[in-house]
């Protein structure tokens, strides 16, 4: 497994992102610490703290359009979806950090993604994420999914871990505070593990087509 860390103030936001693509390439799942900054994850944090306070955040579906369902024996998470309209300081600086990092991945992968979406995510104690795809069967624009953990002091009895299933072998990640994960959204199977403490991150997907 290869797990890439940087120096909390580094510029150099191509070589984070070779660590991201390198591990993917290498394993099929990316992983890079800190791809999001202390600061950047702390501010994100704050927002997500904040909508779930005001009871903004929804219960998440499954499915998309008009087969979107809700059920809590398979998924229990909330959510709150990103938008340049909420012209949010921070994540405009997320929004800028994707431009980038999908700019320099057409660049070097020609992967042709043409658009991205993200929501904030709050798994509550107790709650989990069965085993799923990300893409939909009736829609094939998500090719890449990311995850960003906006944990601090995550510690292994906290659970709440996700659980990638590989052909031979699953992989276990710990929602880390500020650790991007990295795969293509129609080839791995993945759940989240009940959480014993609440578990949040910005989660998407970049889209081609």
């Amino acid at each position: 497994m290869v797990l890439c860390q940087f120096p909390l103030h580094s510029n150099l936001l191509h070589t984070l992102f070779d660590c991201l693509i390198d591990s993917y390439i290498k394993n099929k799942v990316g992983l890079a610490e800190n791809f999001l900054s202390e600061p950047l994850a702390a501010h994100l944090k704050e927002n997500l703290i904040a909508l779930y306070s005001g009871r903004h955040l929804l219960p998440a579906g499954i499915g998309n359009d008009a087969l979107l369902v809700h059920d809590n024996l398979i998924r229990s998470d909330k959510i709150f979806w990103l938008d340049p309209k909420h012209n949010d300081p921070h994540e405009n600086a997320f929004f800028d950090l994707m431009d980038h990092f999908i700019r320099y991945l057409n660049s070097t992968c020609y992967t042709g993604i043409t658009g991205y979406e993200f929501h904030y995510t709050l798994y509550e104690k107790g709650a989990f994420y069965k085993k799923h795809f990300d893409q939909f069967r009736s829609n094939k624009s998500r090719a890449f999914s990311m995850i960003m953990y906006l944990n601090t002091g995550w510690q292994e009895a906290d659970g709440g871990e996700l659980c990638i299933y590989h052909s031979d072998h699953s992989q276990m990640i710990a929602p880390r505070n500020g650790k991007c994960v990295f795969f293509k959204s129609s080839e791995l199977e993945h759940e989240v593990l009940q959480t014993h403490q609440p578990r949040l991150s910005i989660t998407g997907w970049l889209k081609s087509g």
